[in-house]
Order: structure tokens, then C-alpha cells, then sequence
């Protein structure tokens, strides 16, 4: 039996390197969880305000995280560095795998961004004190005007609503 030429196993190694960097890329699209039922370990075992109120409005709006992780960024421009690489000889292949690089580096970052979004609401409360709050979270639980909810203030600043 023949073992595996140098010749194919240089073939294959950047198909192995971008399975590597998709599974890296999907790896960093985790979403953080914004919704009303989620707690943080840092957000447990602290005293929260509770205040009720009536929903005056409702609107859908884009969770979007400023941060990036960097992985899709690194992953892209990996990936199209090696695809870069593979067109062209020589200085090409080099200027080629530059540009595959830069290109993919950017899809990559905006794949993250993109990915990172989440649906969310708006909801405007008027509280039984008379005071009107409109707190953002995830869209984990649905509310419509006139609904009683109670508003939960934490130390920190957070704020969620729930039923």
C-alpha cells in the first residue's frame, strides 16, 4: 500500500485549514441572551426594586453588541489567504493570498457583527408612581399595550420587565 504523497497532502492541507476557520467562525457566533428570564451569575443573589406598572408601547428593535470577539475577522482572513494563495505562482500566489486575506478578513468581521444581532423590544412602562420608563431587552417574552408588568431594577443599573 502507497502512503500519501507530499504532493497531496500539500494539496489538502488548505482545505483542512479552512474547515479549521469555518469551525472557528461558527464557533464565535455565540448570542448573549438579553431576555426578561435570563440572569448572569453576577446578577444573582442581589437585591432588585420591584415596581409595577401598565405597557404603553411596544417596538422591535436590533440587539447589537459593540464588541467583536476577532475570530471572524482572523478566520476570514485566513481562509482567504488560503484561498488566495491557491491562485496564481510565485509573486502572484503571494499578492493573490495578501488580497484573499484582507478581503476575507472583512467579510469575516462583518459575518460577526452580523451574526452577533439579536431581536429585542422596546417597552415604555407607565409606572403606578406616574413616572414612565422605557427599558431594551430580548424578545423573550411577548408584551402588548395595557399589559401589567412589573419593572425589576437592579443595583447596577439593569432594568427587565416581565409579567
Amino acid at each position: 500500500m502507497k502512503a500519501f504523497q507530499p504532493d497531496v497532502r500539500r494539496r489538502c492541507r488548505p482545505f483542512a485549514l479552512a474547515s479549521l476557520g469555518i469551525a472557528l467562525l461558527l464557533g464565535g457566533c455565540v448570542q448573549p441572551n438579553y431576555g426578561p428570564t435570563y440572569y448572569g451569575g453576577y446578577q444573582t443573589r442581589m437585591t432588585q426594586t420591584v415596581q409595577f406598572g401598565v405597557v404603553e408601547g411596544v417596538r422591535p428593535v436590533v440587539i447589537a453588541d459593540r464588541y467583536n470577539s476577532g475570530v471572524g475577522a482572523l478566520t476570514g482572513a485566513a481562509i482567504g489567504g488560503i484561498a488566495g494563495s491557491a491562485i496564481g505562482q510565485g509573486r502572484g500566489a503571494a499578492i493573490a493570498a495578501i488580497g484573499g486575506a484582507l478581503l476575507g478578513g472583512l467579510a469575516g468581521n462583518a459575518i460577526e457583527g452580523q451574526s452577533a444581532a439579536q431581536t429585542g423590544l422596546e417597552i415604555t412602562v407607565r409606572l403606578d408612581s406616574g413616572r414612565i420608563v422605557a427599558i431594551t431587552q430580548g424578545a423573550g417574552e411577548p408584551f402588548y399595550r395595557g399589559d401589567r408588568v412589573r419593572v425589576l431594577s437592579a443595583p447596577d443599573g439593569s432594568a427587565r420587565i416581565s409579567h
